[in-house]
C-alpha cells in the first residue's frame, strides 16, 4: 500500500461556525456534530474564530480509492504507529483516509510504516 506525505503543516481547530473557513483551499476538512464544528486546514489558513486550535501537524494520504469493503486498513497503520508511541488524528473521506501526526513525529512515523512494508511516494 502506498502512502503520500502532504506538503505543509496543519492545524486542528474547533470553530464557533464555519463562516470564516476557506473552503476553496486545496486541503480543508470540516465536520459538524451536535456538539461542535471542527476544522483541519493548513496552519496559515486557520480562521480567526477558532475557539481552540492545535498547530504543528503533518499528514499523509493513503493512496488510491479505498473501497468500503476493505477492513483493517486504519487499524494496521494506527497499530504500527501506536507500537512506536506516535499519536494520530485521522480524517476519512469518501475515497480515502488521511493520517496526521505531530510534526516532531512525522519522519519517525513514515520510517516505521516503511519498515512495515508500506511504500512512501513523493
Amino acid at each position: 500500500m502506498e502512502l503520500k506525505p502532504l506538503d505543509g503543516v496543519f492545524s486542528i481547530c474547533k470553530v464557533a461556525d464555519a463562516s470564516l473557513v476557506n473552503r476553496e483551499a486545496d486541503f480543508c476538512f470540516t465536520a459538524k456534530t451536535d456538539e461542535e464544528c471542527s476544522l483541519v486546514c493548513p496552519t496559515d489558513m486557520a480562521p480567526e474564530n477558532a475557539i481552540e486550535r492545535d498547530d504543528g501537524w503533518r499528514a499523509f494520504r493513503i493512496q488510491g480509492a479505498l473501497d468500503f469493503s476493505l477492513i483493517g486498513v486504519l487499524a494496521r497503520i494506527s497499530g504500527i504507529l501506536a507500537e512506536n508511541g506516535i499519536g494520530i488524528f485521522v480524517i476519512s473521506t469518501f475515497r480515502t483516509d488521511y493520517v496526521l501526526t505531530k510534526e516532531e513525529n512525522f519522519a519517525r512515523a513514515l520510517a516505521a510504516l516503511q519498515a512495515a512494508g508500506y511504500r512512501i511516494t513523493a
